[in-house]
Order: C-alpha cells, then structure tokens, then sequence
C-alpha cells in the first residue's frame, strides 16, 4: 500500500485544486457565452473539463511510478529531481529578465509586489509551455550522463534490461509533460500575453478597454457598428456614447444608417435602446429618408451583437486559445475577405507545439546513452544543436503558414514530423548497437 501512497495524495491535491479553480472558470465560460453569443458553445464549454484534466495529470504519473519496477522508479526519481531543479532554474531566470522588462510600468502601480505576483500568475501557464521542453532536454543530459559515467547503465543492461526498457520512465514523462502543455494551450498559455497587456496597462492608470471610434463588424447580419467612446463599465450597462450602425444589403449596397447619441443593451433580454436616434433609409435611385420622430428610447430587440463583442481587443492569432480560433473560423468562412490561413495556423500549431516535449526526450535519449569512454561532451553538443534547428525550422514553418506557402496542417506538424523521424531513427540505431556519431558524420555535408 506504501506504494500507492503517492497517487493517492496526488489525486486528493488535484481534487482539491480542481475544486477551488474549476467553478471560477465555468463562471466565466458563461460570462463569455452571455457576451458573446456567436462564439462556439461547445468549444468554451470544454474548458473546465480540460483544466480539471490538467489537475489530475499529476496522479496519473503517479500510477505509472507506482506500477514501476524498483529499476523504473530509481530512474523516475533521478530525473524528476533533476527536472524540478532545471525549470525552476530557467523559471527564475525568466522571471528576472521579464520584471526587469517590466519594472517601469510596475513602479507606476501602488502596490508592485501585488501587481507582480497577478502578473506572473496570469503568465503561469506560458511560462510552463515555454520553458518545459528546455528543463526537459537539460534535465534527461544531465541525469543520461551521471547514469553513463557512474557506469549505472552499463550495470542495468547487464541484468537483461533493453535501453528502451530502461528509458520507458523518460518517454512518460515527456508524453506526461506533452498532455499538459496541449491542455495549457487549449485557452490559458495563448491569452497570458494579452492578460499581461491588460495587467501593465491598469498599473499604469489605464483603462484596460478605453478607446475611441471603435469598429465592429458583424459579416452575417451585415451591420457595421461605430462607437465614439464607452466607459470603462460598460459590461455592467453603462450606455455606448456616439453609436452609428450601418446596415447592408445583399449585394453591399447601404441600406440605411442608425445614429443616436448613446445606446445600451440589457443584458437580461437582449434588447437595445438607442436614445436621441434619427434612422436614414437609402435606396437606389430615391433620395434617403430620414425618420427622426422615433421613440425614444428607440428599441430593438433582434439585434444579437452585445458590447463586449463590439469592444473586444483586436487580439491576434497567435494570442487566442482554441474555443476563440474555433469562433472565428466558423463566423469567418472559407470565401469570405478574411485571410484564414492564419487562424487555421495558429489551431493545428497549438495541438503540434506540446510534442515538442515528447520530441525533445526522443532526441535527447538515443545522444545521451553512452558506453564507450568518449564522455557525453558530443551527444549534449549534437542534442542542443538539433533542438534549437528544430525551434528554429518551427519558427520559419509558421511563417510560411501564415503566409500561405504551406498547407496550415503541415506547417503546424512538419517540424515535429521531420524531427520525430529523425529520432526515431537515432534511436533504432542505439537500439542495434550501431554507432550514431559516425551516422550523423555522413548525414552532415563536409
């Protein structure tokens, strides 16, 4: 029973953690549903399955050390001592360097260590997507070459265990770390840097949504929405200030223009008041007719655009999670102005960015595996190099992608694919006792 101790408190940890975090976020599942009515239901209903998942894939690693041999849980706790040391040293370099970056907007807040400690929780989880796969790789070296020069490996294959037997904990892990990174990536790890914007900016005295002349389009009612300015509450039904909609016809010919002097939408039935309104109506060959002894306030109830929608940041590609690049490919289908290759990306991008983890270990293993006299000195050097060509081939793939040289699926995959044979093979070669310096001798040109 000693043995399961470990996952059972791992599965109580991640009940309690799943317990005070999860409620908060199928709150704000149904704040975003309410606000936006057209995003993807299912998509955002999925998050708080997906966060308590990510709670319980500590005790799910604690099943597999607990059904491990005593060979496999020295190797596991070797390495994991080793990996928490490598993240929490690359985490507080990071963090360093980033408030460092960040001090002057902090300095301006009235309490820096609070805003601090927001702003790092906010980035939490692309701290994690960003640095695992480089705790990994230092990590599984550094424990493959103490395990090589003790002479440790040699010992363990000597009582009939295969390599591949004997890094099966590695490979775990990596799967492990794989899962919670592609979980991170579902919603949390993209919107860390527009919630470090928000963060900075309400720091600095700003508000985080302010503007002016905001434009909103909504393709399938075509109506355009212009707004002068809003006031910072305006999700609790302050009045929009200067509102004009423009609506269309078929065939993008105007065919009349609402303007009124503020407007607001309640948000229990979904209706909008627009107060001091004058309507123009517009057809072809007729001069418009102007309605200006509308009700006031003037109300419509078919509208379905809410105010967070109109005054949502224009995020990038790159910083939404999945639910919301699922919402803008369906509201934005194939034909229309709206280049999609982008958002389809940045969507298989963030399924292909957590194997890096299980790529990385792929690479590291078969390199850092030695038996001779040679040292580790030459497979850490071959490791690192091919890591940074795959961040670097992943960088320019993504580029291409978004460009629309490569099919979006494939230059989401092509790194991990090209790189994931390539350890594969290195691997085989470990496997069958055959060298592997003198094969990348020959793959490399003089």
């Amino acid at each position: 029973m000693r043995r399961f101790l470990i996952p059972i408190l791992l599965s109580v940890a991640g009940l309690l953690l799943a317990l005070k975090i999860v409620p908060g976020e199928q709150l704000e599942v149904a704040t975003r549903l309410r606000e936006f009515p057209d995003a993807d239901a299912l998509a955002h209903q999925f998050r708080p399955v997906v966060m308590t998942l990510l709670c319980f894939i500590p005790a799910i690693g604690g099943l597999f050390y607990a059904f491990g041999s005593i060979l496999a849980r020295y190797v596991t706790r070797q390495f994991l001592s080793l990996l928490a040391i490598g993240f929490a040293a690359l985490a507080t370099v990071w963090l360093l360097m980033d408030f460092q970056d960040n001090l002057d907007e902090l300095k301006q807040s009235q309490n820096i260590a609070s805003t601090a400690v927001q702003l790092y929780t906010a980035r939490f989880p692309e701290i994690v997507v960003t640095l695992l796969p480089y705790a990994l790789l230092l990590s599984l070296l550094f424990c493959l070459g103490r395990l090589s020069a003790s002479r440790e490996i040699v010992a363990m294959t000597q009582t009939g265990r295969g390599i591949a037997r004997l890094t099966a904990p590695f490979f775990i892990t990596g799967l492990l770390a794989a899962a919670f990174c592609a979980g991170l990536n579902y919603q949390w790890a993209p919107r860390a840097t527009a919630a470090e914007k928000v963060i900075l900016d309400t720091a600095r005295g700003f508000d985080e949504v302010a503007a002016e002349v905001v434009k909103f389009r909504n393709p399938r009612a075509r109506r355009l929405w212009m707004v002068g300015s809003f006031p910072p509450d305006y999700q609790k039904g302050a009045p929009l200030q200067q509102v004009r909609v423009i609506r269309e016809n078929e065939d993008s010919s105007l065919k009349s223009i609402l303007v009124a002097k503020s407007a607001s939408w309640n948000p229990q039935n979904g209706e909008w008041s627009f107060f001091d309104a004058t309507l123009r109506k517009l057809r072809d060959g007729e001069p418009p007719e102007f309605v200006q002894d509308l009700p006031n306030p003037y109300i419509i109830k078919t509208w379905r655009e809410t105010p967070a929608e109109i005054i949502q940041p224009g995020l990038p590609a790159s910083q939404l999670g999945v639910p919301s690049l699922i919402s803008w490919l369906k509201s934005h289908p194939q034909g229309s102005h709206e280049r999609r290759e982008t958002y389809l990306t940045q969507w298989h991008h963030r399924w292909a960015q957590p194997f890096n983890c299980l790529v990385v270990v792929m690479l590291a293993t078969p390199l850092g595996v030695v038996f001779s006299r040679r040292g580790t000195t030459g497979g850490v050097a071959v490791t690192v190099f091919l890591c940074v060509g795959m961040l670097f081939f992943t960088s320019i793939s993504l580029s291409l992608g978004d460009a629309g040289y490569f099919p979006p699926m494939l230059a989401a995959w092509l790194p991990n694919l090209a790189f994931g044979g390539l350890a594969i093979f290195l691997f085989q070669r470990r496997l069958s006792g055959r060298p592997i310096y003198q094969t990348l001798r020959r793959m490399t040109p003089n």
